[in-house]
């Protein structure tokens, strides 16, 4: 199990520049692709971690700033394949130990088990498989995870509708089903979220901010929305 340490990559470790060889064979936006992976850092650090995704370090850097996760907490984790940000829940609630919460992940598609967590297979959006989830969590949530993104279109209007559309389903559902003084914490993009559901979790929550984390690749329009201190839905 990999530890959820604090931060990033880091003790001064520098990995020396990977060069794509055989660039003919590679069309060139998946020739950046890999060279970008090949040299970044956080790929190298959660490989390192054992982590399964560098996402581990956008989770363990929104909570080093937020403190949502905590020991003890019920954490339920949408769209969570492939498990990066589960691992991080595990550990940091101490999932599995004596004393410690509860982690369900759920995703559509199939996931490997990670020790501590519940991992279920299904559609978040489908009111069965979230009593599912509610189920295997044994009670209400005190916090709701989602690093939810859609396969792009390529065609720009739709692409963001398919976003709105996922962040809306996670947010209904941190609604529909958050303990008092809960937290929901989901991947937005550029623009941030959308205005009439700001408004809503707004009057649902003490505090909503939007927050890029340092792991957030620079050249990213991936913005995260941190809602803390849930008082009910209205």
């Amino acid at each position: 199990m990999a530890k959820a340490s604090q931060g990033g990559p880091g003790g001064g470790r520098r990995h020396a520049a990977v060069r794509v060889k055989g660039g003919k064979a590679h069309k060139p936006s998946s020739r950046l692709w890999l060279l970008r992976q090949l040299n970044d850092p956080y790929v190298h650090e959660a490989k390192r971690r054992g982590y399964r995704s560098r996402a581990a370090f956008k989770l363990i850097e929104l909570d080093d700033r937020a403190k949502v996760l905590r020991p003890g907490l019920r954490v339920v984790d949408l769209g969570a394949a492939p498990g990066g940000w589960t691992q991080v829940a595990v550990a940091r609630v101490r999932a599995g130990q004596v004393g410690g919460g509860r982690v369900v992940a759920i995703d559509k598609d199939p996931m490997d088990a990670i020790p501590g967590a519940v991992i279920l297979e299904g559609d978040m959006t489908d009111p069965a498989a979230a009593a599912r989830v509610l189920d295997a969590l044994g009670g209400a949530p005190d916090l709701v995870l989602s690093d939810l993104s859609p396969a792009a279109m390529g065609h720009a209007p739709t692409d963001h509708l398919r976003i709105v559309a996922l962040v809306e389903a996670a947010a209904e559902f941190a609604l529909a089903h958050l303990a008092p003084g809960g937290a929901f914490v989901a991947k937005v993009f550029a623009g941030g979220t959308e205005k009439e559901l700001l408004l809503r979790l707004k009057r649902s929550f003490a505090a909503v901010r939007h927050v890029k984390p340092p792991a957030s690749r620079k050249g990213s329009a991936e913005i995260y929305l941190v809602a803390t201190g849930f008082r009910g839905a209205e």
